[in-house]
């Protein structure tokens, strides 16, 4: 990871459990261009899974993020959102109790596609949401060029 590097942790970094870390958001081209990567990286006792995921500025993330956070009362079914290239896709269920449970496939990069992996973190709707939500919005805005 590059020092000073944004980054975002989602989920418990303890041994056991799964924890994403985003980090090294990146304008690869550029100027201008609107490409965004980044790196996630899920960790945990029986799993390390990495890739790079490519964006057009964010992909709307943030805001995918924001809008779970506006509805904390709640919503039927599942919301989702995926990166550009379906690099990165999550899935949103709000559930009983003041809970979005937020399940995020990490995938193989195109053409091969050989590997797909998927973990879901709990968090708690309204506050804990917005915070993650402003997280991410300050990770993808602050890209090196």
């Amino acid at each position: 990871m590059i020092e000073d590097s944004p980054a975002v942790r989602v989920g418990d970094p303890g041994s056991r459990p799964v924890h994403l870390l985003f980090s090294e958001p990146a304008r690869p081209f550029g100027g201008d261009d609107p490409t965004l990567d980044f790196l996630v990286k899920a960790r945990g006792q029986w799993v390390s899974v990495e890739t790079l995921v490519r964006t057009w500025d964010g992909d709307g993330l943030d805001t995918f993020l924001s809008s779970l956070a506006e509805d904390f009362r709640g919503w039927e079914g599942a919301r989702t959102w995926r990166s550009l290239e379906h690099d990165l896709t999550i899935s949103a269920e709000h559930r009983p109790g003041g809970y979005v449970h937020l399940t995020w496939g990490i995938h193989d990069r195109p053409p091969s596609e050989e590997w797909h992996f998927e973990t879901t973190t709990v968090h708690a709707a309204g506050e804990e949401m917005r915070n993650l939500a402003a997280e991410f919005h300050t990770f993808l805005t602050n890209a090196v060029e």
